[in-house]
Protein backbone atom coordinates (compact mmCIF):
# COMPACT_ATOMS: atom_id res chain seq x y z
CA UNK A 1 0.00 0.00 0.00
CA UNK A 2 1.13 3.07 -1.10
CA UNK A 3 2.03 5.95 1.81
CA UNK A 4 1.99 9.87 1.95
CA UNK A 5 3.60 12.38 4.22
CA UNK A 6 0.57 14.85 5.54
CA UNK A 7 2.68 18.24 6.26
CA UNK A 8 5.85 15.97 8.02
CA UNK A 9 4.26 14.56 10.67
CA UNK A 10 4.65 11.42 9.28
CA UNK A 11 3.45 8.84 6.96
CA UNK A 12 -0.18 7.80 6.48
CA UNK A 13 -1.53 4.76 4.38
CA UNK A 14 -3.44 6.32 0.92
CA UNK A 15 -6.98 6.47 1.09
CA UNK A 16 -8.08 3.88 -0.88
CA UNK A 17 -12.30 4.66 -2.21
CA UNK A 18 -14.58 1.84 -1.55
CA UNK A 19 -15.37 0.40 -4.80
CA UNK A 20 -12.15 0.21 -5.30
CA UNK A 21 -11.48 -1.79 -1.94
CA UNK A 22 -14.69 -3.87 -2.50
CA UNK A 23 -13.37 -4.77 -6.42
CA UNK A 24 -10.15 -6.02 -4.38
CA UNK A 25 -11.77 -8.08 -1.85
CA UNK A 26 -14.13 -9.85 -4.87
CA UNK A 27 -11.18 -10.60 -6.79
CA UNK A 28 -10.15 -12.43 -3.75
CA UNK A 29 -13.20 -14.54 -3.42
CA UNK A 30 -13.03 -15.19 -6.98
CA UNK A 31 -9.80 -16.50 -6.52
CA UNK A 32 -11.03 -19.14 -3.71
CA UNK A 33 -13.45 -20.55 -6.49
CA UNK A 34 -10.98 -21.06 -9.08
CA UNK A 35 -9.30 -23.07 -6.78
CA UNK A 36 -12.45 -25.61 -6.28
CA UNK A 37 -14.19 -23.69 -3.35
CA UNK A 38 -18.08 -22.28 -3.97
CA UNK A 39 -19.30 -19.81 -2.50
CA UNK A 40 -22.34 -19.36 -0.97
CA UNK A 41 -23.69 -15.56 -1.91
CA UNK A 42 -25.84 -13.57 -0.09
CA UNK A 43 -28.11 -11.53 -2.95
CA UNK A 44 -31.01 -9.18 -1.88
CA UNK A 45 -33.41 -8.27 -4.35
CA UNK A 46 -34.04 -4.50 -3.42
CA UNK A 47 -33.36 -2.98 -0.32
CA UNK A 48 -35.56 -5.50 1.42
CA UNK A 49 -33.38 -8.15 4.19
CA UNK A 50 -35.90 -10.34 4.83
CA UNK A 51 -39.72 -10.67 4.00
CA UNK A 52 -40.63 -14.31 5.29
CA UNK A 53 -41.59 -15.42 9.17
CA UNK A 54 -38.91 -16.69 9.79
CA UNK A 55 -36.31 -14.22 8.04
CA UNK A 56 -38.04 -11.10 9.83
CA UNK A 57 -38.14 -12.00 12.78
CA UNK A 58 -34.45 -13.17 13.04
CA UNK A 59 -33.85 -9.30 12.14
CA UNK A 60 -36.26 -7.82 14.69
CA UNK A 61 -34.72 -9.94 17.45
CA UNK A 62 -30.94 -8.73 16.02
CA UNK A 63 -32.38 -5.16 16.54
CA UNK A 64 -33.99 -5.90 19.95
CA UNK A 65 -31.05 -5.72 21.94
CA UNK A 66 -29.10 -2.80 22.56
CA UNK A 67 -26.05 -4.84 22.40
CA UNK A 68 -26.42 -4.85 18.86
CA UNK A 69 -28.09 -1.75 18.02
CA UNK A 70 -24.90 0.22 17.80
CA UNK A 71 -23.49 -1.70 14.84
CA UNK A 72 -26.51 -2.89 13.07
CA UNK A 73 -27.09 -0.12 10.74
CA UNK A 74 -23.62 -0.47 8.96
CA UNK A 75 -24.12 -4.55 8.63
CA UNK A 76 -27.17 -3.57 6.51
CA UNK A 77 -25.26 -1.61 4.28
CA UNK A 78 -22.70 -4.16 3.73
CA UNK A 79 -24.95 -6.60 2.97
CA UNK A 80 -27.26 -4.44 0.34
CA UNK A 81 -23.90 -3.56 -1.36
CA UNK A 82 -23.44 -7.52 -1.68
CA UNK A 83 -20.37 -7.75 0.82
CA UNK A 84 -21.16 -11.03 1.78
CA UNK A 85 -19.75 -13.13 -0.90
CA UNK A 86 -20.38 -16.60 1.20
CA UNK A 87 -22.55 -17.48 3.71
CA UNK A 88 -22.65 -20.90 5.27
CA UNK A 89 -24.97 -22.10 8.11
CA UNK A 90 -24.55 -25.42 10.17
CA UNK A 91 -25.27 -26.42 13.58
CA UNK A 92 -24.91 -24.10 15.68
CA UNK A 93 -22.48 -22.25 13.32
CA UNK A 94 -21.86 -19.64 10.70
CA UNK A 95 -19.01 -19.15 8.64
CA UNK A 96 -18.53 -16.44 6.25
CA UNK A 97 -16.69 -14.35 3.92
CA UNK A 98 -16.87 -10.61 3.76
CA UNK A 99 -15.61 -8.47 0.97
CA UNK A 100 -13.82 -5.17 2.81
CA UNK A 101 -11.11 -3.59 2.67
CA UNK A 102 -9.62 -7.18 1.85
CA UNK A 103 -11.54 -10.66 2.39
CA UNK A 104 -12.15 -11.30 5.80
CA UNK A 105 -13.43 -14.40 7.62
CA UNK A 106 -16.26 -13.96 9.89
CA UNK A 107 -17.53 -16.90 12.24
CA UNK A 108 -20.82 -16.84 14.87
CA UNK A 109 -21.52 -19.68 16.95
CA UNK A 110 -25.11 -19.82 18.49
CA UNK A 111 -25.41 -21.82 21.48
CA UNK A 112 -28.20 -24.81 21.40
CA UNK A 113 -31.37 -24.16 22.63
CA UNK A 114 -31.55 -25.49 26.43
CA UNK A 115 -33.67 -28.77 26.71
CA UNK A 116 -35.90 -27.24 29.32
CA UNK A 117 -36.81 -24.05 27.17
CA UNK A 118 -37.42 -25.77 24.51
CA UNK A 119 -39.20 -28.25 26.08
CA UNK A 120 -41.67 -25.72 26.62
CA UNK A 121 -41.97 -24.23 23.40
CA UNK A 122 -43.21 -27.84 22.68
CA UNK A 123 -45.68 -27.79 25.32
CA UNK A 124 -47.18 -24.34 24.76
CA UNK A 125 -47.40 -25.59 20.64
CA UNK A 126 -48.74 -28.55 21.26
CA UNK A 127 -51.93 -29.10 19.09
CA UNK A 128 -51.61 -25.55 17.32
CA UNK A 129 -48.88 -26.58 14.84
CA UNK A 130 -51.19 -28.47 11.61
CA UNK A 131 -47.98 -29.28 9.90
CA UNK A 132 -44.09 -28.78 9.80
CA UNK A 133 -44.67 -27.49 6.08
CA UNK A 134 -46.86 -24.81 7.81
CA UNK A 135 -44.47 -24.08 10.17
CA UNK A 136 -41.45 -23.53 7.77
CA UNK A 137 -43.87 -21.38 5.70
CA UNK A 138 -44.90 -19.24 8.49
CA UNK A 139 -48.58 -20.34 8.76
CA UNK A 140 -49.27 -20.02 12.33
CA UNK A 141 -51.81 -19.38 15.13
CA UNK A 142 -50.97 -16.06 17.33
CA UNK A 143 -50.88 -18.19 20.04
CA UNK A 144 -48.09 -20.05 18.15
CA UNK A 145 -46.58 -16.84 16.87
CA UNK A 146 -46.16 -15.89 20.76
CA UNK A 147 -44.82 -18.99 21.97
CA UNK A 148 -41.67 -18.70 19.37
CA UNK A 149 -40.54 -15.00 19.55
CA UNK A 150 -40.53 -14.85 23.47
CA UNK A 151 -37.67 -12.73 23.89
CA UNK A 152 -36.76 -14.93 27.10
CA UNK A 153 -38.68 -17.99 26.38
CA UNK A 154 -38.97 -18.45 22.55
CA UNK A 155 -36.32 -20.26 20.19
CA UNK A 156 -34.45 -16.82 18.90
CA UNK A 157 -30.94 -16.10 20.43
CA UNK A 158 -30.10 -14.06 22.81
CA UNK A 159 -26.94 -11.59 23.00
CA UNK A 160 -25.31 -13.99 25.54
CA UNK A 161 -25.71 -16.55 23.51
CA UNK A 162 -23.92 -15.24 20.12
CA UNK A 163 -20.24 -15.52 20.28
CA UNK A 164 -18.81 -14.62 17.06
CA UNK A 165 -15.03 -13.41 15.59
CA UNK A 166 -14.14 -11.79 12.62
CA UNK A 167 -10.46 -11.67 10.86
CA UNK A 168 -10.43 -7.72 10.73
CA UNK A 169 -8.22 -5.34 12.48
CA UNK A 170 -11.39 -3.80 14.08
CA UNK A 171 -11.18 -4.17 17.91
CA UNK A 172 -15.18 -2.96 18.40
CA UNK A 173 -16.90 -6.26 19.67
CA UNK A 174 -18.99 -6.35 16.83
CA UNK A 175 -17.91 -4.97 13.52
CA UNK A 176 -19.47 -4.29 10.37
CA UNK A 177 -18.59 -7.01 9.07
CA UNK A 178 -20.20 -9.94 11.84
CA UNK A 179 -23.09 -7.04 11.42
CA UNK A 180 -23.12 -7.85 7.94
CA UNK A 181 -23.23 -11.58 8.42
CA UNK A 182 -25.98 -11.67 10.95
CA UNK A 183 -28.31 -9.67 8.98
CA UNK A 184 -27.47 -12.27 5.90
CA UNK A 185 -28.50 -14.62 7.97
CA UNK A 186 -31.86 -13.31 8.18
CA UNK A 187 -32.13 -13.12 4.07
CA UNK A 188 -31.03 -16.94 4.13
CA UNK A 189 -33.64 -17.74 5.91
CA UNK A 190 -35.77 -16.45 3.68
CA UNK A 191 -34.97 -19.35 0.89
CA UNK A 192 -34.36 -21.83 3.76
CA UNK A 193 -36.22 -21.51 6.94
CA UNK A 194 -35.16 -25.64 8.21
CA UNK A 195 -31.58 -23.90 8.73
CA UNK A 196 -33.09 -21.76 11.74
CA UNK A 197 -33.61 -25.31 13.42
CA UNK A 198 -30.37 -26.55 12.16
CA UNK A 199 -28.93 -23.26 13.52
CA UNK A 200 -30.24 -24.17 16.80
CA UNK A 201 -29.84 -27.59 16.82
CA UNK A 202 -33.37 -28.39 17.45
CA UNK A 203 -35.35 -31.71 15.55
CA UNK A 204 -38.44 -29.95 13.50
CA UNK A 205 -39.54 -33.48 14.14
CA UNK A 206 -40.15 -33.19 17.84
CA UNK A 207 -43.04 -30.47 16.74
CA UNK A 208 -44.71 -33.50 14.88
CA UNK A 209 -44.30 -35.80 16.97
CA UNK A 210 -45.91 -33.96 19.91
CA UNK A 211 -49.13 -32.95 17.93
CA UNK A 212 -49.05 -36.96 16.56
CA UNK A 213 -49.03 -37.70 20.68
CA UNK A 214 -51.45 -35.07 21.59
CA UNK A 215 -53.99 -37.09 19.55
CA UNK A 216 -53.12 -40.38 20.42
CA UNK A 217 -53.92 -39.17 23.55
CA UNK A 218 -56.94 -37.70 23.59
CA UNK A 219 -58.59 -40.64 20.86
CA UNK A 220 -57.54 -43.23 23.43
CA UNK A 221 -59.25 -41.03 26.23
CA UNK A 222 -62.29 -40.48 24.76
CA UNK A 223 -62.15 -44.58 24.22
CA UNK A 224 -61.56 -45.26 27.84
CA UNK A 225 -64.52 -43.13 28.77
CA UNK A 226 -66.74 -45.14 26.69
CA UNK A 227 -66.15 -48.40 28.37
CA UNK A 228 -66.35 -46.75 32.03
CA UNK A 229 -70.04 -45.52 30.38
CA UNK A 230 -71.32 -49.01 30.78
CA UNK A 231 -71.52 -50.01 27.16
CA UNK A 232 -70.25 -53.91 27.65
CA UNK A 233 -71.22 -54.60 24.18
CA UNK A 234 -67.90 -53.22 23.23
CA UNK A 235 -65.67 -55.58 24.87
CA UNK A 236 -67.22 -59.05 23.94
CA UNK A 237 -69.09 -58.00 20.80
CA UNK A 238 -72.21 -59.82 22.35
CA UNK A 239 -74.80 -58.71 25.04
CA UNK A 240 -74.05 -59.49 28.57
CA UNK A 241 -75.51 -62.88 29.39
CA UNK A 242 -79.01 -63.02 31.30
CA UNK A 243 -79.59 -63.64 35.19
CA UNK A 244 -80.12 -67.48 35.99
CA UNK A 245 -83.86 -68.01 37.24
CA UNK A 246 -84.41 -68.69 40.69
CA UNK A 247 -86.51 -71.90 41.03
CA UNK A 248 -89.35 -71.71 43.79
CA UNK A 249 -90.48 -75.55 45.84
CA UNK A 250 -93.82 -75.67 47.10
CA UNK A 251 -94.52 -75.70 50.72
CA UNK A 252 -93.72 -78.47 52.91
CA UNK A 253 -91.06 -80.05 50.12
CA UNK A 254 -87.67 -79.89 51.29
CA UNK A 255 -84.71 -79.92 48.47
CA UNK A 256 -82.83 -83.12 48.64
CA UNK A 257 -79.19 -82.65 48.93
CA UNK A 258 -76.72 -83.85 46.43
CA UNK A 259 -74.74 -86.77 47.21
CA UNK A 260 -71.38 -85.53 48.74
CA UNK A 261 -72.90 -82.37 50.27
CA UNK A 262 -72.79 -81.01 53.21
CA UNK A 263 -75.83 -81.28 56.02
CA UNK A 264 -77.37 -77.98 56.69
Amino acid sequence: MAFYDLYGYGKFPRYVPVAERRAKAIKQARKLEKRGRVLEPVSLTGQRIASSFWGKEWCKNLESYMDFSYRLPRGRTYLRSGAVVDLRIGAGQVDALVAGTSLYEVSVRIDKLARKRWGAVIKRCAGHIESVVGLLQGKLSDKVMEALVDRRAGLFPEPKEIDFTCSCPDSAILCKHVAAVLYGVGARLDQKPELFFTLRRMALDRFRDQDGATSRTTAEGGSRRGLAGGDLRNRAGSRPAPPRPVRTLPRGVRQCREPGAPSM
